[in-house]
Formats: structure tokens, C-alpha cells, sequence
């Protein structure tokens, strides 16, 4: 019998494991509360042999290699626009780096054969039964699937309706992030220009797609805040009281988030579950194992996707097993990539004069940047089964 599975949120792993699961012979269909896909967004990045090789292995490369951005190097700067440091584009980038919202349009693509996409929609509640999970959304009809996965990001929603609540699993890492779009009124080329004070940076760089556009990025401590995640006036508001009072081009930059039509607003967190299924429901991606900004989120939610289809296909209909046998691959993996998340506040936005004043002088110096380039580069690696060749084998 072909398993019915529902998976929650489209942007990364949602698509991701779905295209998997339809070469396997599953039934998919993916929610997601958005209205439509979400556009643009920050660059994301691959690193290593393992990302390189789901991507290689799920087709889609070669396409991602299109459109990538080519890394966004960043010039600090003091008040008065005066060079201090700057971050080579590998630094951030990676290998491969492309747009969030690119790269979640060229998974939706591949994923969309026998796939039913089901937009501006949630899922309220989820009851296990012995034959499956019953499921009811905030605006279609309850249906009954065979499994339920969460790919639904730090916040998920299918983590706090079938794990609890949110506060259990995510730990908040003293930063916040907002971007947003304005004109490119600064000219500006192919470097994003940061200014820092004390635990704030705010940066602007080029559109890569649209060089008469920029886009902000900035990024604050600060102990966890109460609001309205879906509020946009709130998080200006946040942003606004933040960036208060500063100087270089800070006011201009306010001034365009008053008039920006949204803005994304989120903390810096690490999500640490400790088990990533319990019974017909399983986590995937951020869900499961994310830590926001350095943690190397696009590409674990990439691997985890294609490990968990590949399991729950070998596993044929013992869920359980498959569950495990996925978390007992990735846990490792997904812990030593999230460690990079921890410290990329700090290093972006230190939280102190002095640690500021330290990181310049000591990252200004090309011996010691070019040793920590060489250090990014050894990023954790596990070895991919061939489950295309396995589950034909096994179905044969």
C-alpha cells in the first residue's frame, strides 16, 4: 500500500523530502502557512563533499549552481564611512551560496510531480490512532495520513502540537536578526558595507538580482523579546528601539524600514530535541536540529531529507524503525554543524567595546583571516547511502 504522508512547511526540507518520498513511491502532500512561496530572503550557503553530494544526488546542482550569488563579502566601517575589516565572501559563503527564497523555488520545482502543495494553510491539531494520524487544519477539511513530518523551522508547529511547547526545545543565543529591502541609494558594488557598535550591526549590500536595489542586515543582542512574530509594525518597532541614536547611515536605513512593506524579524536560536519522532510523527531539518546563522541549517535540512525518505523506504512499513535509523545517522552529523550557530553573533555583533576593538585587530591581520578561511573549510561529512539502488533492490 503506498503511505500517505503530510508534511509541514515548504521552504527547504519540506520540499526537499518530498521530492525523495515521490521517487520512493510515497503519497505527498505539503502545508504550508504562507500564501505562496516565500521570495527573496538571505543567502544561504553549502559547505563540503556531503551537502555537494545530496544536491548532486537529488539533480538539482547543477541549476542551484546557476543562481548562485557568488558570496557576499562585507566592509565594517566606522561612522565617518572609514574602512576597518573586512570578511572575505568565503567567509559567509561557503562553496555554493544562493538566495533562501531561489533556492527554495528550485525544490518546489523539482518536488512538484505528484506532490499537492496546500498554500496559506496550518495544521491545529494531531491525533495518533493505531492506523495513522488524523489531522485537522485551520481552513480544509480534517484528513487521515499515514505519517506526519515537521519541516516547519525553528518555530515549528508540528514540534509544539505533537512534542510541546516550544520553550522545551529551543534555546534563544542572545541575538536577533531583520532584513529588508530598500533602493540602493549608496551605490553600492558588489561589497555589503557594516557599521558596528557594542552588540549591533547594521550592514546594507547590493540586490544580487537588482543592482537599483539593497537589502539590509542587521543584527542585535538581545535577551529574549515578547511579540507578535506575525506583526510587522511590532518588529519595526523592536528594530527601530534598538538602532536608536546611531550614526553613519543608520537613520537613513530606519527611515526605509518605516516605509518597507515587510520586514523579516527573528531570534538567533538553537533547537536541541531530544528524540526526532515519537510514533507517526518525525522532524526534519530545522525543526529537529537547527541553529540559526552559521549553523549550517539549508544544508543539513538538505541531507536530513534525503536520509529520512531513503530510511522510511527501506523500513517498508515499520515507521519506527525507519525513524530511528534516520536519527541514528544524522544526530551526530546535525550536533557539529549546529555548533557553528553558537558563536556567529558574537563574531558578527560583539556584544562588548573591547571584544569589538579586539576582533578588528586581530581579524585585520591576512596570516591569521587566511588561517580561519582554511578552517571554515573542514566542515563535518558523513557518508551518503545509495538508496536509489537500495530500495530498487529491496522492491525487486
Amino acid at each position: 500500500m503506498t503511505k500517505n504522508v503530510l508534511i509541514s512547511g515548504a521552504s527547504i526540507a519540506g520540499p526537499a523530502l518530498a521530492y525523495w518520498l515521490g521517487r520512493y513511491g510515497f503519497h505527498r502532500t505539503v502545508v504550508e502557512l504562507a500564501p505562496t512561496l516565500r521570495g527573496g530572503g538571505q543567502p544561504v550557503d553549502f559547505r563540503g563533499e556531503t551537502h555537494l553530494t545530496a544536491l548532486d544526488h537529488m539533480g538539482v546542482l547543477a541549476k542551484i549552481r546557476q543562481q548562485q550569488t557568488g558570496g557576499s563579502p562585507i566592509r565594517f566601517v566606522d561612522e565617518h564611512g572609514r574602512h576597518l575589516l573586512r570578511f572575505p565572501a568565503e567567509l559567509a559563503g561557503g562553496e555554493l551560496e544562493i538566495l533562501r527564497g531561489d533556492l527554495a523555488t528550485v525544490l518546489h520545482e523539482h518536488s512538484l510531480p505528484h506532490t499537492e502543495y496546500i498554500f496559506g494553510d496550518s495544521i491545529t491539531s494531531l491525533t495518533e490512532t493505531a492506523e495513522g494520524v488524523q489531522v485537522d487544519f485551520r481552513n480544509s477539511a480534517p484528513r487521515e495520513f499515514d505519517l506526519v513530518i515537521g519541516a516547519d523551522g525553528l518555530h515549528s508547529n508540528v514540534r509544539r502540537l505533537a512534542f510541546g511547547p516550544e520553550e522545551k526545545y529551543v534555546r534563544h543565543l542572545g541575538y536577533y536578526a531583520a532584513i529588508w529591502q530598500l533602493p540602493n541609494y549608496l551605490g553600492l558594488g558588489p561589497d555589503s558595507v557594516g557599521y558596528n557598535r557594542p552588540g549591533l550591526l547594521a550592514a546594507v549590500g547590493r540586490d544580487h538580482r537588482d543592482s537599483s536595489k539593497a537589502n539590509t542586515f542587521f543584527i542585535f543582542a538581545a535577551p529574549q523579546l515578547a511579540y507578535d512574530r506575525h506583526d510587522q509594525e511590532q518588529k519595526k518597532a523592536l528594530i527601530a528601539k534598538a538602532y536608536a541614536g546611531l550614526g553613519w547611515e543608520v537613520p537613513r536605513l530606519l527611515e526605509s524600514l518605516r516605509q518597507a512593506p515587510s520586514v523579516f524579524f527573528d531570534s538567533i536560536d538553537r533547537a536541541d530535541v531530544d528524540a526526532w519522532s515519537t510514533g507517526r510523527i518525525g522532524l526534519v531539518g530545522d525543526a529537529a536540529c537547527g541553529a540559526a546563522l552559521g549553523g549550517m541549517g539549508s544544508g543539513t535540512a538538505i541531507v536530513g531529507a534525503y536520509i529520512l525518505a531513503g530510511e522510511l523506504a527501506l523500513a517498508g512499513d515499520d515507521h519506527r524503525a525507519g525513524f530511528a535509523r534516520y536519527e541514528n545517522r544524522m544526530r551526530g552529523y546535525a550536533l557539529s554543524c549546529q555548533k557553528g550557530g553558537d558563536s556567529s553573533g558574537k563574531l558578527i555583533a560583539p556584544a562588548s567595546a573591547f571584544g569589538l576593538g579586539f576582533r578588528n585587530t586581530l581579524l585585520s591581520k591576512r596570516p591569521l583571516m587566511n588561517w580561519i578561511l582554511k578552517e571554515s573549510r573542514k566542515v563535518s561529512s558523513i557518508p551518503l547511502p545509495d538508496y536509489r539502488s537500495e530500495v530498487s533492490e529491496l522492491s525487486n
